[in-house]
């Protein structure tokens, strides 16, 4: 929490990563850990923004390619490549969902005036998919919601596959 002319401004933390040429940011609460990554199992049957799964510590994750359900061209992995674990909300429940990412890059403190409601133009994501943009030195960054960035068919998809590798 940050003060500014006597004002009490409660600020909110958000992790950020790079996917192709944009920067993104999701709630840091909602961020269980990021891994280097790893080779995924795939699963027949799943959506293409669904790589497959992994194995963390025991427990089948899911994978999503953003890069896929944003539009872009799948993303070449690198040495910075790595698999952000988030929690999700699916019908009611918290589940894990790991994000691929290029690169992560920090964490962004952002007061409430720092935050712009999202753009109804001028980026490839759906509005639906954005929480908005939080202004920073430089430029933006695409503030995601996690809860909206899969469809309903796509979790059930996701939680059916986790079922099958179990």
């Amino acid at each position: 929490m940050s003060t500014t002319s006597g004002e009490d401004v409660r600020t909110s933390q958000y992790m950020g990563f790079r996917l192709g040429e944009e920067d993104y940011a999701v709630p840091i609460l909602r961020v269980k850990e990021i891994i280097a990554y790893s080779p995924v199992t795939h699963v027949p049957g799943m959506p293409a923004v669904v790589l497959g799964v992994i194995n963390l510590r025991g427990k089948v994750v899911p994978v999503v390619d953003l890069a896929i359900k944003f539009g872009l061209p799948r993303r070449p992995v690198t040495k910075w490549s790595c698999i952000v674990i988030v929690e999700a909300d699916m019908e009611g429940q918290r589940t894990e969902v790991g994000i691929l990412t290029d690169a992560v890059s920090q964490v962004l403190e952002l007061a409430p005036r720092d935050i712009q409601p999202p753009p109804a133009f001028g980026t490839r994501l759906r509005v639906e998919f954005l929480e908005g943009l939080g202004c920073q030195e430089g430029g933006f960054v695409l503030l995601l919601n996690l809860d909206r960035l899969l469809s309903v068919s796509e979790l059930l998809a996701v939680s059916m596959a986790v079922e099958r590798a179990v």
